[in-house]
């Protein structure tokens, strides 16, 4: 029972933001990028930290790791989360969902390098599965099939646009803020760590986008005009996406095996369709359906890489 609420646990941070980015997406059009990331960031970060006393008992962080807290607060919260929304302004939500959700590749290669985590050629095969299957999900059928035809002829003049790019870099920031959070919780509650990156990840977005409008007349207002649907989406977007969801992530992430937990960021896109399927009566693809199918396959190599590669040896549990 304990296992199967523990499996749950885990899943739950990439259900969450399989539908965050989906309740992000419309904000935009009243607010900029910089409001959009501090109003997910800073509520998220306070609601972690008195979640932090009350579960914990603690929230406050050892100073051996409070610079390795800035670094990781400026990585994955400042830099991250800029990237992300700004990415969103003007990205294809297929193709914007595929780079972020590759950050389990640039994890595990981290991971290898600093951490030493064996990653057998049967870890490698589930890492490309599950990038064959987020193209699968995130990516037209016309585009799949004639890419390999036509090239980036296929795509157009704005197929790939700079929000892909943003959406690359807040991908390559994740992956250096998972990795970042292991130094950062070397002597303090991972809980508290986590909600004080966010709080401090949150005040330079804040600063910017107080500023930004004094500095361009065009630059959207500082506080939007959302109508109270608007402001139910950010709500969700900023207590069950971040809060919820980043408190959960770095848990597991600070203690188990980084590249067999953060392989589930392959399901992400799987949770987003699915919740699609439910709430909004919609139909998936033969791709769609193909492409999670390939997520789920490369969970289970991933996460079962010793026991498949060594069948005759006791394999080492690999999640926390």
């Amino acid at each position: 029972m304990l296992v199967k609420v523990r499996w749950l646990l885990m899943l739950l941070p990439f259900a969450l933001w399989g539908t965050a980015m989906a309740a992000m997406k419309p904000l935009l059009v009243e607010a900029g990028p910089l409001t959009l990331a501090w109003m997910r960031l800073l509520p998220a970060g306070v609601v972690v930290l008195l979640a932090a006393v009350i579960w914990r008992g603690q929230w406050g962080v050892d100073r051996r790791d409070w610079w390795w807290l800035l670094l990781f607060a400026l990585v994955d919260a400042t830099a991250f989360q800029g990237l992300l929304a700004r990415g969103l302004v003007n990205t294809g939500a297929g193709l914007g969902s595929v780079l972020i959700d590759s950050q389990p590749l640039l994890v595990a290669l981290l991971a290898r390098s600093l951490f030493g985590e064996a990653i057998n050629p049967v870890g490698w095969l589930g890492l490309l599965v599950g990038l064959l299957g987020i193209l699968c999900l995130g990516l037209p059928a016309p585009l799949l099939r004639h890419w390999w035809l036509m090239g980036p002829e296929f795509l157009g003049d704005q197929a790939w646009s700079h929000g892909e790019l943003w959406m690359l870099a807040a991908a390559l920031a994740m992956a250096l803020g998972t990795v970042i959070s292991r130094y950062a919780c070397r002597h303090s509650d991972a809980v508290a760590v986590t909600g004080w990156h966010m709080v401090l990840g949150a005040l330079p977005l804040l600063a910017g986008s107080a500023l930004l409008p004094a500095w361009s007349s065009a630059a959207p207002p500082f506080w939007p005009q959302w109508t109270l649907t608007q402001w139910g989406l950010m709500t969700y977007a900023a207590l069950l996406g971040s809060a919820l969801a980043y408190g959960l992530f770095f848990w597991f992430a600070t203690h188990g095996d980084l590249t067999s937990f953060t392989s589930l960021t392959f399901l992400t896109p799987v949770f987003a369709l699915l919740c699609g399927v439910v709430l909004l009566e919609e139909q998936l693809e033969p791709l769609q359906w193909l492409g999670a199918a390939l997520a789920l396959v490369s969970v289970v190599l991933i996460n079962r890489r010793a026991l498949l590669w060594h069948p005759g040896g006791a394999a080492a549990e690999v999640l926390p």
